[in-house]
C-alpha cells in the first residue's frame, strides 16, 4: 500500500492543529465586520473598512460636519462638551450614530462590533458621559493625530453610554483610530476599563475576541504561513488572521489609482455575501457597505453593496468653515451616485446621538 508523502502529512498534521486553534475559540467570539491600513508605495496611507450587521433596513447617510461646531456627548444628564477644531465626512447609522469617517487633517475613525465591550455605569463613575452614537465623532472632532488622541484618552476622561440599537441589538463596539502618518490606534472598554492599544503595527481590526487574544491568534498563524493554509470561515477570528495574511502580501503600488484599487480589493476580499446571517451573532451578516478613506489625498470613498458605483467626497473641496452648517446625503436603494458627489450635500440639521432616553 502506498503511503502519503511525507511532506504531504505534515501539511495535514498542522492544517489540523490549527483548525483546532480556532474551533476553540467560543461561539460567541465568531463576529465580522473589518478594518485595515494599506501603505502604498510612496509611504502614504489608506484605511478601509466593511460594515457588516444583519438589519439590511438599517438607513445610512453622509454627513459633513464644520470646524466651530459646539458639540455634546448627547446622553445622561452631564455630558461631555466640546467645539470641533476639525471638519470631518463621515457615515451614519440608524440615523443616531457616526459609523466611521475622515476629517480634514487625515484621521480616521471607525466603530466596529465586539460582543465584550463593557463600558461601566456612568452612575459609579461619576465622569461626564458621551453617547457611543458620537463616540467616533469625539474623535475626529478633536484629533489630527493618533499620539494626540491617546494621549488625552490616557486619563478616560469620560464614561461611554450605549443604549441598545432600533434593531434590539446591544451596541456592543469597539473603535480604530488611524492618521496620514500610518499610526494607529483601538480602544476597548473591558469589564468597565478602558484598554489602548496603541502602534503602527496594528494595521487590522475585527470584533471577538478582545484584541490581545486577536493578536495571539494572527501571530500563532503567522508561523504556519498563509500560503499553505488559511482558515476560512466568515468568523472574526478567520477574518483577522485573512485579512493579515492579505494585506502583507499585496504590493504597495506608488500610483494613487492603483493604490486605492488595492485597497478595495483587500476589503471586498473579506466581504460577506449577501444575504448571509446569523441570528444569534448579528455580525456575522452580509456586508452591507464598505468605506476607503485615502489619508494622504483626503478622499473619502463609500460603496454600498446594492449599487454598482462607487462614490466619493474631495476633503479639501468642502467648506468646513465655521458656521457653514451641518450637511447630509441620504443613502438607500433609490440613491443613484457615482463619482465626487460634493454638490449633492443639502443642509440638514445635525444627528441626535443615541441616548436611551
Amino acid at each position: 500500500m502506498k503511503t502519503r508523502p511525507r511532506t504531504y502529512r505534515r501539511v495535514l498534521q498542522t492544517a489540523a492543529c490549527a483548525l483546532m486553534a480556532v474551533t476553540l475559540a467560543p461561539l460567541q467570539h465568531a463576529k465580522a465586520c473589518t478594518r485595515l491600513v494599506y501603505e502604498t508605495g510612496a509611504g502614504n496611507f489608506i484605511t478601509a473598512r466593511g460594515m457588516d450587521w444583519n438589519d439590511p433596513t438599517a438607513r445610512t447617510a453622509i454627513w459633513v460636519y464644520p470646524r466651530g461646531m459646539e458639540q455634546n456627548g448627547g446622553a445622561g444628564d452631564n455630558p461631555i462638551t466640546w467645539t470641533s477644531k476639525y471638519g470631518s465626512v463621515f457615515a451614519s447609522f440608524y440615523d443616531a450614530a457616526n459609523a466611521d469617517g475622515m476629517n480634514e487633517a487625515g484621521l480616521v475613525a471607525n466603530v466596529l462590533y465586539l460582543a465584550e465591550s463593557d463600558f461601566g455605569d456612568a452612575a459609579e463613575t461619576g465622569k461626564p458621559t458621551l453617547s457611543v452614537g458620537a463616540w467616533n465623532q469625539y474623535f475626529l472632532d478633536n484629533f489630527a493625530t493618533v499620539a494626540e488622541a491617546v494621549v488625552a484618552m490616557e486619563d478616560d476622561p469620560f464614561t461611554v453610554v450605549a443604549p441598545t440599537l432600533p434593531n434590539g441589538q446591544a451596541a456592543a463596539v469597539h473603535l480604530s483610530i488611524s492618521d496620514a502618518g500610518g499610526d494607529s490606534a483601538i480602544f476597548e472598554y473591558i469589564d468597565g476599563a478602558l484598554k489602548i492599544h496603541h502602534s503602527r503595527d496594528h494595521k487590522v481590526m475585527t470584533n471577538s475576541p478582545v484584541f490581545d487574544e486577536q493578536l495571539g491568534l494572527v501571530n500563532y498563524w503567522r508561523t504556519i504561513g498563509g500560503n499553505r493554509f488559511l482558515p476560512g470561515t466568515i468568523n472574526a477570528a478567520d477574518r483577522f488572521v485573512r485579512t493579515d495574511y492579505l494585506l502583507s502580501s499585496t504590493p504597495k503600488y506608488e500610483d494613487d489609482d492603483l493604490a486605492t484599487a488595492a485597497a478595495f480589493s483587500l476589503i471586498r476580499a473579506i466581504g460577506v455575501p449577501v444575504g448571509m446571517k446569523d441570528p444569534d451573532h448579528p455580525n456575522i451578516s452580509m456586508t452591507l457597505w464598505r468605506t476607503v478613506a485615502d489619508q494622504e489625498n483626503k478622499t473619502w470613498y463609500f460603496e454600498s453593496v446594492i449599487d454598482p458605483s462607487v462614490l466619493w467626497v474631495d476633503l479639501d473641496g468642502i467648506d468646513f468653515s465655521e458656521g457653514s452648517g451641518t450637511r447630509t446625503i441620504p443613502l438607500g436603494r433609490d440613491t443613484r451616485l457615482a463619482g465626487e458627489v460634493s454638490a449633492e450635500f443639502e443642509p440638514a440639521e445635525p444627528i441626535a446621538w443615541m441616548s436611551g432616553n
